[in-house]
């Protein structure tokens, strides 16, 4: 396993990543030699290494964006290949555009089409090798549930969904099984899965069947916790980690409904250093004056046609709950009709009946959003936080969900983790599931963390997911 942003991801991702990477360059380098019969290395060659390299980076950016690096049980070869085909489309007609701006960067239209070919098919191949892989669970760590609750039912639920997670539950310690067997024989791992009732030789049994990892998933531990069996364990090199832990690496959200105030108390995370804060205003205000100064043309165009779409003021002037409770004013192109909340304020909801027509779209690709960027530059806002709420919603949310009021320790954002996690929120249960990825992402707020998700959000929007 390997660290990013305090998430579990398998090394085999990087692996699969890298050798792509190696695979594309190869490819390129194949056609030439089809095409030119040699290839030379000296230095005077050395523009032919670098079209290569931007060659594979735009194919392996739009990889990236068609989702072509996640890989999800639910995911068919059939749709695999549809989508393989749209990002070597759209990198080909990227790449394109640049030949034809910067037409030295060229290389020659035969060798061009050979690579082509030679992606296709080696994408696939080793996209079909892979899912072998993963389907076998042969690069799988190895895992054990000691205890069984709705905690660990919520842990294999993930497992089972992420085909690329990296885990493989191996074995489950409780004193029940019969409850434990009626609650997991629709899991895809459930044949393989051994359920123990002796506590006693825990160790014992993990040293033999080579697992690595034991997650604690016992809720009430008062007098029920095998202490001496897991101590032995951690001792002897086995690693022993409470559920909540591991469902927060392994899904990227805290777990907001079992968690204890001392887990957040004693546990990692949350410290907000000057350092952080002031680089992260920094990028904040560079990524918000280049966005005001590059899309002014696109937010003029809005502009008219909201006006003349529907009667009304162009911007929508409303009220929010910034960091500490302080209510501030957030800026938005005006998306629905004036009179959309005569009655009482109301969740957004999908196909709102309230959007307008130019609101539809501009939604779908989050431009309704561009005036906020004001908000960041004023100093209301951070460019990546937690969703801003309204004071009506605030109220009631923070009597109705635990934790609610941490989220506003830190300035909210324009995009942010839970925007890009979970996209849609109309209620009061996706407000609870907004909050368990807006309190990983105060855990282990970072400069590098905001870029990823900055990084991310460019793929939503180009690719209208997930409007609010």
């Amino acid at each position: 396993m390997i660290w990013l942003f305090h998430r579990y991801y398998p090394a085999r991702k990087l692996l699969f990543f890298i050798s792509e990477t190696f695979l594309i360059f190869a490819a390129s380098l194949i056609a030439f030699y089809i095409h030119d019969g040699y290839i030379t290395y000296d230095l005077a060659h050395w523009p032919l290494f670098f079209k290569i390299f931007f060659v594979t980076f735009m194919f392996q950016l739009w990889l990236y964006y068609f989702d072509l690096y996640t890989f999800r049980r639910e995911d068919s070869l059939w749709d695999m290949f549809l989508r393989l085909l749209q990002s070597i489309g759209l990198a080909t007609f990227l790449i394109g555009i640049v030949y034809y701006f910067f037409p030295k960067m060229m290389i020659s239209n035969w060798s061009f089409m050979i690579f082509l070919f030679f992606v296709i098919v080696l994408a696939i191949s080793w996209r079909l090798l892979y899912f072998y892989v993963l389907k076998q669970g042969y690069l799988d760590e190895r895992i054990a549930f000691v205890g069984f609750s709705s905690l660990a039912e919520h842990l294999m639920e993930e497992i089972d969904r992420q085909l690329d997670c990296g885990f493989c539950v191996a074995a489950i310690f409780t004193r029940d099984k019969d409850y434990v067997l009626s609650a997991v024989k629709n899991f895809s791992f459930f044949p393989k899965v051994q359920i123990k009732t002796d506590f006693k030789k825990i160790f014992d049994f993990c040293h033999k069947n080579k697992i690595k990892q034991v997650v604690v998933c016992i809720e009430d531990r008062r007098g029920k916790l095998p202490v001496s069996e897991l101590l032995e364990c951690r001792m002897k090199g086995i690693d022993v980690v409470e559920g909540e832990t591991f469902y927060e690496h392994l899904t990227g959200k805290i777990l907001v409904e079992k968690i204890r105030p001392s887990w957040l108390i004693f546990h990692g995370g949350f410290y907000k250093s000057r350092r952080t804060l002031f680089l992260k205003r920094v990028l904040g205000l560079l990524v918000a004056t280049a966005g005001l100064i590059i899309l002014s043309p696109i937010a003029l165009l809005i502009a008219i046609l909201i006006k003349l779409d529907s009667p009304g003021p162009v911007l929508f002037v409303q009220e929010r709950v910034g960091k500490d409770g302080k209510v501030f004013k957030l800026y938005k192109f005006r998306s629905m009709r004036t009179d959309a909340e005569k009655d009482a304020p109301k969740w957004a909801s999908k196909n709102d009946p309230r959007v307008t027509r130019v609101g539809r779209v501009i939604r779908k690709l989050r431009l309704d959003e561009i005036p906020q960027m004001w908000n960041v530059i004023k100093g209301d806002m951070s460019f990546v936080g937690p969703r801003p709420e309204r004071p009506f919603f605030v109220e009631r949310l923070r009597k109705k969900i635990p934790y609610y009021d941490q989220r506003h320790t830190v300035l909210p954002g324009i995009t942010g983790w839970a925007q890009i996690c979970y996209p849609y929120g109309a209620s009061d249960e996706d407000a609870l599931e907004k909050l368990k990825y807006d309190l990983y992402y105060i855990k282990y707020m970072s400069v590098m963390f905001d870029l990823y998700i900055i990084f991310k959000t460019i793929k939503i929007v180009l690719f209208g997911e997930g409007a609010r």
